[in-house]
């Protein structure tokens, strides 16, 4: 069963496993009561940077807020499609739902970065922890995803083609 799996493919389902849920669950409760999920673990870093240092609105925040949320659900939309590209074997084999493993591991580590850098500035020092761990499974995910490349496909070469002449069959006009 586990035989076309490769390490890139394994790695990429245990973090869209991780991701796909905790991000889903975030983004929804900034979606219900926004000022009230952003100032949840996952996101207070952003919060207080956006309350402390942009000096920003209520009605601002609110939809900085939003904007976060849709950034985690964009994220976890590409690792669904990547789940879903990853459980047919053809795809699998040839690396073609690497794209979207790509896209979801390249907008998630903005994202993550971006959170551990404003939570350096305020001093929330575990959501600094949560967002520094995020930022390098998405890293370490991506250095995988680049190093590996999936195995080329086996060329088909015809035998009749390739097959050398024997000595009593010369091709020669006058022996027909």
């Amino acid at each position: 069963m586990f035989r076309n799996w490769r390490i890139g493919s394994i790695n990429g389902a245990v973090l869209a496993a991780y991701f796909i849920p905790a991000w889903t669950l975030v983004a929804f409760s900034i979606f219900v009561a926004p000022v009230h999920g952003l100032y949840e673990r996952p996101s207070v870093a952003v919060a207080l940077f956006l309350s402390d240092h942009l000096q920003m609105s209520g009605m601002s925040t609110v939809r900085a807020a939003w904007l976060l949320a849709l950034g985690r659900l964009t994220v976890v939309a590409f690792f669904a499609i990547y789940l879903a590209l990853l459980a047919i074997p053809r795809t699998r084999k040839s690396g073609a739902s690497d794209e979207a493993l790509g896209i979801a591991l390249a907008i998630g580590s903005l994202i993550s970065f971006a959170s551990m850098v404003m939570a350096s500035k305020v001093g929330e020092m575990a959501a600094l922890r949560l967002h520094a761990t995020e930022l390098l499974l998405l890293l370490s995910a991506a250095i995988v995803l680049v190093i590996e490349r999936p195995a080329p496909a086996p060329k088909t070469v015809d035998a009749t083609e390739t097959a050398p002449l024997a000595f009593d069959e010369a091709e020669l006009l006058h022996n027909r």
